[in-house]
């Protein structure tokens, strides 16, 4: 396999491990949240902030639990970032999908988020 293969190959198993992780840190004692929460999941982007912080992980050290546990801290407040702007900016959609605030309300939103 050449180098550029054995990145991608190195990056797809990170993504799958951090992704496993995200959903079970993703994850409350309430049903109500639980959807909104999961539907901002399946809304993901490009993963770009979790895959650096397991690159730079990796360059350090190692890419382990806690690597994908930070991932996912990261990314979470980049969503909740998302969420908020998108009720103060009465978006509907994002990404072509519609937006918590659109599908739910602006304080479910703002409380998920």
């Amino acid at each position: 396999m050449d180098l550029l293969g054995e990145i991608k190959q190195f990056l797809q198993t990170k993504l799958q491990a951090y992704e496993q992780q995200n959903k079970q840190l993703m994850h409350s004692q309430l049903p109500a949240l639980d959807k909104v929460l999961i539907y901002m999941q399946e809304s993901n982007g490009k993963q770009i902030r979790p895959l650096f912080t397991m690159l730079s992980a990796e360059l350090i050290g190692q890419c382990n639990e806690k690597t994908y546990r930070i991932a996912s801290l990261i990314e979470t407040l980049h969503m909740a970032t998302l969420v908020h702007d998108d009720v103060v900016d009465e978006a509907d959609q994002r990404r072509g999908k519609p937006t918590p605030n659109y599908l739910w309300g602006n304080k479910v939103a703002v409380l998920s988020g």
